[in-house]
C-alpha cells in the first residue's frame, strides 16, 4: 500500500496520542500496521535521507494538529492530547484534514504567519518596529492548483515557520545564562563587535544592573551596545516598566545604544515609550529573534533536500550563431 499523505494520518495520529503514545516515533510502528505498509515501503527515505517518508508525514501531521491546539508539547519530543483534541475525537470524525483544522484560530494564524516576511532591519533607531508584511493565502497552502514554484515557496514558508517554533521551544528550555549567551552569539553573527566573539561580554549573574551582556564595537571599547535578554513565556509581554528599568541601566553606564530581546513580545506602551528617550534601543521579540537566528545561521544548520535546476539562457546565448 502507498504511504498515506499527512492529512490522512492526522486522525490516527491524534487517536494514538489520546491512547498515551508519547511521541511520533512511538506512533510510526502502529501506523505501519494500521495502513498495511510493508517494511520496504516503511524504509523509504525522503530526498535528504534523514528520515523515512512515513516518519516525515507523521511528524507533519503532529505539527499541524499541534498548531490547531489539539496537541501540546510539555517538553521536547513529548506530546500529549489537549482537551480540545479530546473534544474533536468525541465527535467521531471520519477524517481530520486542513479544512477541519481551519476552524481553529491558532492553526490559521500559523499558516498566515508562514507567508510573512520581516521587512524591517536592525537599524537601531527609536521607531516602532514595522509590522510584518503579509500575503493572504488559502488555509491549505500546498495543493494541486499551484505551480511547482508556488508549491515550493509555500512549502518553504511552512518549513520556516515550523523551524521558528522549534527554535523558540528550545529557547524557552534554556537556562537564563545560556539564553543570554545565545543572544550575544546572534549579535556577533550579525556583525556587531566586528563579528568577533572576543568583543562580547556576559555580565555577572548578580549585580548586573539590568544589563545581561555588552558588545564592544571597537577594539578600545569606546563604543558599546548593551544587551538585555528576557526568556519569557509567550503570554508574558514586556511592558513599559521593563523598558524604563533598562533605560535607567543605560543611563547608569552613560550608554547610548541598547538591544532588548525577549522570547515573548513587547506591549504597545513599551514601543511608545521608546519614542520619548534619547537612547537608540532596538526591540527584538520572539518571532523576530527566531527569524534572525535562521537568517544568520545561529542554532540551525542547512540540510539540502532538493536541487532545483533551470535552463542557463546565458550558455545558449544567441541561437542564430
Amino acid at each position: 500500500m502507498a504511504i498515506p499523505d499527512y492529512e490522512t494520518l492526522m486522525l490516527p495520529v491524534l487517536r494514538l496520542f489520546a491512547e498515551g503514545k508519547p511521541n511520533v516515533a512511538a506512533c510510526v510502528p502502529v501506523l505501519q500496521r494500521q495502513f498495511g505498509i510493508s517494511d520496504e515501503e516503511a524504509a523509504q527515505l525522503i530526498p535528504s535521507g534523514r528520515v523515512t517518508i512515513l516518519q516525515s508525514r507523521a511528524h507533519w501531521a503532529r505539527t499541524y494538529l499541534s498548531k490547531a491546539g489539539l496537541l501540546m508539547s510539555p517538553k521536547r519530543n513529548q506530546h500529549v492530547i489537549t482537551e480540545g483534541g479530546r473534544m474533536v475525537l468525541a465527535t467521531n470524525p471520519e477524517k481530520i484534514d486542513n479544512e477541519t483544522l481551519s476552524q481553529f484560530p491558532g492553526f490559521t494564524a500559523w499558516i498566515e504567519q508562514s507567508r510573512q516576511t520581516d521587512s524591517s532591519e536592525l537599524h537601531g533607531d527609536n521607531s516602532v518596529v514595522p509590522a510584518l508584511s503579509q500575503t493572504p493565502i488559502d488555509v491549505a497552502p500546498i495543493d494541486e492548483r499551484q505551480t511547482p514554484e508556488d508549491a515550493m515557496e509555500a512549502a518553504s514558508g511552512l518549513l520556516d515557520a515550523a523551524l521558528r517554533d522549534d527554535l523558540l521551544s528550545l529557547l524557552y528550555q534554556l537556562p537564563p545564562r545560556r539564553f543570554e549567551r545565545v543572544i550575544l552569539d546572534l549579535l556577533v553573527a550579525m556583525g556587531y563587535g566586528g563579528g568577533d566573539d572576543a568583543n562580547s561580554l556576559m555580565t555577572k549573574v548578580t549585580g548586573d544592573g539590568g544589563i545581561d551582556g555588552i558588545i564592544h564595537e571597537d577594539a578600545l571599547g569606546l563604543d558599546a551596545v548593551y544587551v538585555q535578554a528576557k526568556r519569557y513565556a509567550p503570554d508574558n509581554r514586556i511592558g513599559r516598566p521593563d523598558l524604563q528599568r533598562f533605560i535607567g541601566s543605560l543611563n547608569g553606564e552613560s550608554a547610548s545604544k541598547g538591544v532588548f530581546v525577549t522570547t515573548s513580545d513587547f506591549s504597545r506602551d513599551a514601543h511608545e515609550y521608546l519614542q520619548k528617550v534619547q537612547q537608540r534601543v532596538v526591540l527584538i521579540n520572539g518571532q523576530r529573534l527566531a527569524r534572525l537566528m535562521i537568517q544568520h545561521g545561529v542554532g540551525v544548520r542547512i540540510r539540502q533536500t532538493y536541487k532545483v535546476q533551470g535552463v542557463d539562457e546565458d550558455y545558449f546565448g544567441d541561437a542564430s550563431n
